[in-house]
């Protein structure tokens, strides 16, 4: 089978852009199951219910978040409803609204856990995103055929180390936030597949998905400004894990940009 996920969709051109496309790419690539970030959908820098919607329209079954997920109230009531197919990530306090995995059925039938975990290095506070996924598991054990995880996390190391750490445990394991894709998608040892970072959906000639010349001010005279939309050429990237269905290994990862 084979299973899409989609990096950090950034704002309503991103949304737009990934919503006209994403049918004909789980066409052409013969998708089973589709995962999709969708943390920054929001020109607010946050989870968009409107875009969640659109994108579940189009053919995302599962849509993940990570540290802007819970920036803006009107979000809560959405994932507390939709926590089955929209979720944020599982290691944020226990009364955060919303749930940190779902369990949802591929086209092919199979059973496939979805987890959103964050990072704890340079990111907000959060719990050890290794021992609350290794909770997950033993709990939804013999409840799944496939485990899929989302990590959200800043640093390369500790993304590397959550794949290593997972290797044989979770079947697809990719990293999301920093917005940059990474060339070094590969087949663990034990079965799983593994990228640091499957990049965003969103303009391409921006600095991560952010206008250039407000994002500039941050750094040459230390000014704030609320990030803006860019416009241009846009860019869709992610993954796409064939898994076997009988071993259940990663037999296949492939990075595609749209």
């Amino acid at each position: 089978m084979n299973i899409l996920c989609l990096g950090d969709v950034q704002f309503q051109s991103g949304v737009k852009y990934v919503c006209q496309n994403l049918p004909k790419i789980i066409r052409e690539n013969d998708i089973d199951f589709t995962v999709v970030n969708g943390e920054n959908t929001s020109d607010y820098s946050t989870l968009d219910i409107y875009a969640a919607e659109e994108l579940f329209s189009r053919g995302a079954d599962v849509i993940t978040g990570g540290n802007h997920t819970l920036q803006r109230a009107e979000v809560y009531e959405y994932l507390d409803n939709k926590s089955d197919k929209c979720i944020r990530p599982v290691n944020l306090p226990y009364l955060a609204p919303g749930k940190g995995y779902t369990v949802q059925k591929a086209k092919n039938g199979m059973r496939i856990l979805v987890i959103n975990a964050m990072g704890q290095i340079t990111m907000d506070p959060c719990d050890s995103p290794f021992l609350t996924v290794d909770k997950v598991l033993e709990k939804e054990k013999g409840y799944y055929d496939i485990a899929v995880c989302d990590f959200h996390a800043e640093a390369t190391s500790e993304k590397n180390a959550f794949g290593y750490y997972f290797n044989g445990r979770i079947h697809c394991i990719f990293g999301t936030h920093t917005h940059v894709a990474t060339a070094d998608e590969r087949l663990l040892d034990k079965g799983s597949g593994f990228i640091t970072d499957v990049g965003m959906c969103g303009v391409t000639d921006s600095i991560i998905g952010a206008e250039i010349d407000t994002a500039l001010q941050k750094f040459v005279s230390r000014t704030f400004t609320k990030k803006k939309q860019p416009a241009g050429k846009m860019m869709i990237n992610g993954v796409i894990f064939t898994v076997d269905n009988q071993t259940h290994y990663c037999t296949d990862i492939k990075r595609i940009k749209y």
